[in-house]
C-alpha cells in the first residue's frame, strides 16, 4: 500500500531530478574557453608541392564550400578575417591497396599528406598547425582515381572542419 508520504516523497525525489536535469541542459559547447572567438575564415589557395595539377585548387573549393555549408563561421576575404586557414599539398600516392585471389589489382588507395595551418592575421600567431594525412580507396574495376581524391579530400574536409570549429 502506497502512504501519502511515500507518495510525496517519490514526487519530490522526482521533481528534484528533473530540474537538476534541466540545470544541467545550459549552453554547451566544443570550445574549452566557452564560444570561440572566431566568426570569420579566409582561406588561402593550397599550395600543391607535388605533380598533380589542379588537385590543390580543388581541394580548396572543396573546403571554401564546406565551411559555407556548415555556417559555423563565415568564408571571407582575408582583409576582414578573424583566421586564416593555410594548407600545402606536400605529398600524394596511389598505391595497390588489394589484390583479388588471382594477384589482379581490385583496388588502389589515394594517399596525399597536408601540412595545415590556421593562423590569426593580426599576429600572424598560430591557432593550430598539423600534418594531416588521408586516404581514399577505390575499385580499380569501376571507379576513377578522382574518386578515390574525392573520397581523401572528404576526409580532409572533415579533419579541418573539426578541428577549426569544433575543437575540445
Amino acid at each position: 500500500m502506497n502512504s501519502p508520504r511515500r507518495h510525496r516523497t517519490y514526487r519530490t525525489t522526482v521533481l528534484l531530478l528533473v530540474v537538476l536535469g534541466i540545470s544541467g541542459c545550459g549552453v554547451y559547447t566544443f570550445n574549452p574557453s566557452g564560444k570561440s572567438d572566431i566568426k570569420t575564415i579566409a582561406v588561402e589557395p593550397f599550395e600543391n608541392r607535388t605533380s598533380e595539377y589542379g588537385l590543390a585548387d580543388r581541394l580548396t573549393d572543396v573546403v571554401i564550400d564546406a565551411f559555407i555549408a556548415d555556417g559555423t563561421v563565415k568564408v571571407v576575404p582575408l582583409t576582414g578575417a578573424d583566421a586564416v586557414l593555410e594548407a600545402v599539398l606536400t605529398n600524394y600516392e596511389r598505391v595497390v591497396s588489394q589484390f583479388d585471389e588471382s594477384d589482379q589489382v581490385q583496388t588502389y588507395k589515394v594517399v596525399m599528406n597536408f601540412e595545415v595551418t590556421l593562423r590569426n592575421p593580426r599576429d600572424n600567431s598560430e591557432f593550430w598547425k598539423e600534418q594531416m594525412r588521408q586516404e581514399g580507396i577505390y575499385d580499380a574495376n569501376t571507379q576513377t582515381e578522382e574518386y578515390g581524391q574525392n573520397a581523401a579530400g572528404a576526409q580532409l574536409v572533415d579533419a579541418i572542419l573539426t578541428k577549426t570549429t569544433k575543437s575540445w
